[in-house]
């Protein structure tokens, strides 16, 4: 009997120090899942390896600084009282924290070329959304693919037409001509960001208007960046609208009224691979039909992946690995692509020059028309009003797929990417040609 009684006691007291030591490691603060201890001494040697000039040239230099000063500037941006609720926290501290470095001068301009060259010649920010575009799709339930269709077009209508309503009203308000504020700063907004959306706009204004496209870049420009600001602060005030009341949101899933299932698999190294292969290879496809159709890639690349899932034509394992690979980038690379985005096409300059009380009153009126069209239009076809607002209404008034990641990372919800795309890329060409007819009404 005692033998058994000072087992027990050793069992529970074994119990015990496992509660304790279980306790501790939660109690631990980590930065991207190491202590901090840890993470510490990997920035020191990131920052010597830096300002030494030893930091190793190409992808992995540029990587390391995304990924370590990304991290950093992201845990902060969690953790300040008002950041965190009201302006986007570690993604808006992430991108604005690392133009700072730019501008500044803190970053050595040859490490912040580096990372510039592999977020855009390098293709890194493709490489991460033709991953979250492949897996999230493919990981949807092909039901409510179908459901959802065509009726979001629908959100993205009333994004522009409630855009444009506000931004005129706001312009009425303040003395601002209604031509200036839909020309010079609701169209740029809603363009798409600049590859697809200011800079085509800038060669549409030339034809018309008559004056060289790079005078109009200059004036659309700032309109862009500005908006895109707003648009990730009111990512953050809609994700806590929707914590506030829960009727309003979906969660992260676009239409309401439509169980999803839940798919549970254990992480696969093999399967993430034949994602990342599944990813690679739709934007490949996406490329292809783009030298042909007159349309975005990116577009080009949702249509065949929605078109495979809905079909059913992807074998279950690629399903899974596509997935499991959307995961873990969108949970590993996140902020290193925020920290890019900041480095590459954030020039505080730009934001800057635009914050005149009148400039700001106008971009702030085209975000908000946005969300209150998107969510009203969105709400009328069955869509979850915050959803529909972040993915059609914010997606269409910021910078492109840099937005779009931004946008999505400071309202939690990640799995819209696919309908965040459409907004950018389709939504980006409707105001182009809506840009073609509004043009000639104000010459």
């Amino acid at each position: 009997m005692e033998r058994t009684a000072r087992k027990l006691e050793k069992q529970e007291s074994l119990h015990e120090q496992s509660n304790l030591y279980d306790l501790n490691q939660k109690k631990q603060v980590k930065i991207m899942g190491l202590p901090i201890l840890w993470f510490g001494i990997f920035l020191s040697i990131t920052i010597v390896t830096i300002y030494t000039g030893n930091l190793p040239t190409g992808m992995i230099g540029s990587l390391l600084v995304m990924v370590i000063f990304g991290e950093a500037l992201g845990w902060i941006g969690d953790r300040l009282p008002i950041v965190k609720s009201f302006l986007g926290g570690g993604a808006i501290v992430t991108i604005f924290g690392s133009a700072y470095m730019v501008y500044s001068g803190v970053l050595p301009e040859s490490v912040s070329t580096g990372v510039e060259e592999f977020m855009t010649t390098g293709g890194f920010l493709n490489f991460y959304i033709a991953a979250l575009i492949t897996g999230s799709i493919l990981g949807m339930n092909s039901k409510a693919l179908v459901k959802i269709g065509g009726r979001y077009f629908v959100a993205i209508f009333g994004a522009v037409f409630g855009a444009m309503a506000i931004v005129a009203l706001v312009g009425l308000l303040i003395g601002f001509s209604v031509q200036d504020a839909m020309l010079v700063i609701a169209l740029p907004i809603l363009g798409g960001g600049m590859g697809a959306g200011a800079i085509p706009m800038a060669q549409v204004y030339s034809e018309f208007l008559g004056n060289p496209p790079s005078y109009y870049i200059s004036i659309l420009v700032p309109a862009l960046a500005l908006g895109n600001v707003f648009a990730i602060v009111f990512a953050s005030l809609l994700n806590n609208l929707g914590n506030k009341f829960p009727s309003l949101t979906g969660n992260g899933q676009l239409i309401s009224g439509f169980e999803l299932e839940e798919q549970k698999s254990e992480y696969d190294i093999s399967k993430m691979g034949i994602g990342l292969l599944a990813a690679l290879l739709f934007f490949a496809c996406g490329h292809l039909l783009g030298a042909i159709i007159p349309l975005h890639p990116y577009a080009l690349m949702i249509i065949l992946v929605a078109i495979a899932k809905i079909a059913d034509l992807i074998p279950a394992n690629v399903v899974e690995g596509a997935s499991q690979w959307y995961q873990f980038v969108a949970k590993t690379w996140t902020l290193a692509l925020l920290f890019g985005i900041g480095v590459a096409y954030t020039n505080l300059n730009d934001v800057l020059a635009a914050l005149s009380l009148q400039y700001v009153l106008l971009v702030a009126g085209v975000i908000f028309g946005a969300v209150l069209g998107a969510a009203l239009l969105g709400r009328l076809v069955g869509f979850y009003p915050v959803e529909s607002a972040i993915s059609a209404g914010l997606c269409m008034a910021n910078m492109g797929g840099t937005g779009d990641v931004a946008v999505l990372s400071a309202s939690k919800r990640m799995q819209l990417m696919p309908f965040a795309q459409i907004a950018s890329r389709l939504g980006g060409a409707l105001i182009l040609l809506l840009a073609g007819l509004i043009i000639p009404l104000f010459v």
